[in-house]
């Protein structure tokens, strides 16, 4: 079978979620897949090294300036179709060939609209419901997204498969004193730190997190040296965040990296007093489990799909609940062992989830869609 797969996510040069997501996953299905010939679409030429190009897997770059998915891309698989397509993201193009096999991260901009442009939210909910509606098998991150499916546009749930991802590939606890200290010198952290990694947007709920920081340094629950450290570059919608930042009484305490390539990230992670991350809504959160990898404690939230990841491995909170975040980061802090047990159940968590057992229900929804009119080749 020839199973053509969307790779443009995966070139990214400030790879985030879903950017991962197509790197690791379509790595993992071309190791798994031997059985098939694989063809990848790019719109820039990938850099040496990203995926292995032979006998069964080849590459087409296939430049253009605007509108790449929904004219160039279909335009390429109108002209040489394959047996099944596939879309590591929720866009598949709006002529497709007809066995298609699509990746919904999220219907985020649904329960939480405010946190979203008005025309990024006309077009996510148009290309979510599109490809969800169009395609013979959707594959979602979580059982939380798999209801918002089904409850939001009416979804088949039998066509629904869901595939739990993985973190990062390579995190693991950095020990080397001499990494921990180059790395928070570059950042200056500081040795003492909460950290929360990602994109600087509306839906991460920072505002909340920052305040709740505040709340234990003005009121002398944490020492005076403990900083609050937002790794990640900026989203859309972010000028609000900043501005607390900005008016924040403890202001000189906070420190905003910006984007922290992946090599950094490990000893970013190992040197927290913990990972943070009070979402209003999460498809998955990859850097729970690269937190955990890192042995670094995780706080997080207990809506969406962030309690299937997180497991009994996290202090789970209430988004809404500022105080009870705040009372989390102070157990953190005080509690030593609180801290260790995190971790120990931490490692134990991660340990759940592969690249590998994600791309085996990702190809099997796939071949399963190639034989269903009999191709096959």
């Amino acid at each position: 079978m020839l199973i053509g797969i969307d790779a443009s996510r995966s070139v990214a040069a400030e790879r985030t979620g879903t950017e991962n997501y197509s790197l690791y996953l379509i790595r993992a299905l071309l190791e798994l897949g031997q059985a098939h010939r694989f063809i990848l679409y790019f719109r820039q030429e990938p850099p040496e090294g990203l995926f292995v190009r032979n006998d069964r897997v080849s590459w087409r770059v296939i430049p253009f300036p605007r509108l790449w998915t929904h004219a160039r891309l279909a335009f390429e698989l109108a002209r040489h179709p394959p047996d099944v397509f596939y879309v590591p993201s929720h866009v598949l193009p709006y002529s497709h060939p007809p066995r298609c096999v699509a990746t919904v991260h999220d219907l985020g901009y649904l329960h939480h609209p405010e946190a979203h442009r008005r025309r990024d939210r006309w077009y996510l909910h148009w290309s979510t419901r599109f490809g969800a509606r169009v395609a013979q098998r959707v594959v979602v991150d979580s059982r939380a997204t798999q209801k918002d499916l089904v409850d939001w546009y009416g979804i088949d749930p039998g066509k629904v498969v869901v595939a739990y991802p993985a973190g990062s590939e390579g995190f693991a606890p950095v020990t080397d004193q001499g990494t921990l200290d180059a790395v928070r010198r570059r950042y200056g952290t500081g040795s003492c730190y909460f950290l929360y990694v990602g994109t600087i947007q509306p839906r991460k709920n920072l505002p909340t997190l920052i305040r709740a920081f505040a709340s234990l340094a003005e009121g002398g629950d944490i020492g005076s040296d403990v900083k609050l450290v937002l790794a990640g570059k900026a989203g859309w919608l972010c000028q609000g965040i900043l501005d607390t930042v900005r008016r924040s009484s403890v202001r000189d305490r906070l420190v905003l990296t910006g984007y922290v390539p992946p090599e950094d990230l490990p000893a970013l992670l190992s040197g927290a007093l913990a990972y943070v991350l009070p979402s209003w809504y999460e498809g998955f959160g990859l850097p729970l489990l690269e937190a955990m990898a890192c042995d670094a404690p995780v706080i997080c939230s207990n809506v969406s799909s962030l309690p299937e990841v997180a497991g009994d491995a996290a202090l789970l909170i209430d988004p809404r609940d500022g105080s009870a975040l705040a009372q989390a980061m102070a157990r953190i802090y005080k509690d030593p062992a609180l801290r260790e047990a995190l971790v120990t159940r931490g490692r134990e968590r991660v340990g759940a989830f592969s690249w590998r057992r994600c791309a085996e229900k990702v190809l099997a929804a796939l071949e399963a869609v190639g034989a269903e009119d009999g191709h096959g080749r």
